[in-house]
């Protein structure tokens, strides 16, 4: 059996899961995509600050809560909003955090879902995609415009000059938009982000609206988007049409986009049997060199 996925099916039998939830679900990994044999990178706290609280979202007011890790050591670091994939802030979103602020960051996970529920807690797809479903757009952009300002205020902890974005999946979607209509972003690194509209779904593609090839034209901030040759969600021709609808916007921002050949959707998810080792380590320095090249090293 093929679970449907936001981006593509995911290989998860009922015995898979099975193990998945027996295994690993103390550990906050999201279960509906847990692969029973993932051995996924857990990163300690050691010389880490992490901070759980709420922000107000611009939104609406919602007490939208978030996760951030940064360095312990006391010094202005560049800031990194972390967008989750539909599986909300998990372990791995959090984990991604750690790895960020390892690497010299304030990196900042909001829990864009929360006002509807977790997704990470869910084992069904038919429970996740409503919470998705319900969390337009422009509330999306609204929360990460509270979280960019969040992060530019904290001003004995954060550099100036504007802060990075990346995001996986749907965060990956969300990444490039936040290029074009957020204030404040420096930078982003959108992971296998859905680049235009589903045409099999019309809820999907009313929530996800505008997407990234309606915006290209838009971006203020420079975007590297890292893709799957083999992403069965998102078709080369729409990463083609994406590069297409840059270079006629004459990408002023220096935008670009890497395939990853042999890789599938989720590569850098090393909980989830899509994880390809060398393709994440190549997109996690690419990430890193990009945001340096950009000034936020």
């Amino acid at each position: 059996m093929h679970l449907p996925s936001p981006e593509g099916p995911l290989p998860l039998t009922p015995q898979t899961r099975r193990a998945a939830l027996a295994s690993m679900f103390f550990s906050g990994y999201a279960i509906a995509a847990l692969d029973a044999n993932a051995a996924p990178i857990i990163t300690d706290e050691k010389g880490l600050t992490i901070e759980e609280g709420t922000f107000a979202s611009p939104a609406d007011g919602f007490a939208l809560p978030y996760y951030l890790a940064r360095p312990a050591k006391r010094g202005r670091y560049p800031a990194v909003v972390v967008v989750n994939e539909v599986f909300g802030i998990h372990a791995y979103i959090k984990d991604t955090c750690r790895r960020l602020a390892k690497a010299g960051y304030v990196a900042m996970a909001p829990d864009y879902f929360r006002r509807k529920g977790d997704p990470a807690t869910m084992s069904d797809f038919k429970q996740i995609m409503p919470i998705v479903q319900a969390t337009p757009n422009a509330q999306v952009l609204a929360d990460t415009q509270g979280a960019v300002d969040l992060l530019i205020k904290r001003t004995r902890q954060v550099k100036a000059g504007g802060v990075g974005v990346t995001g996986f999946c749907w965060g990956g979607a969300v990444t490039w938009n936040a290029a074009a209509r957020v204030k404040g972003v420096r930078a982003g690194v959108a992971w296998y982000g859905r680049l235009s509209p589903p045409k099999d779904d019309p809820a999907r593609a009313a929530a996800g609206a505008p997407w990234p090839v309606e915006t290209a034209a838009e971006l203020k901030a420079p975007v590297l988007g890292l893709y799957a040759e083999k992403d069965q969600g998102i078709p080369l021709e729409t990463v083609e049409a994406m590069r297409a609808a840059l270079a006629a916007a004459g990408n002023p921002t220096g935008s670009e986009v890497i395939v990853y050949p042999g890789a599938a959707h989720g590569f850098h998810a090393d909980y989830r049997p899509s994880y390809k080792a060398d393709a994440a380590a190549d997109g996690w320095a690419r990430m890193l060199g990009w945001f340096a090249k950009n000034g936020l090293a």
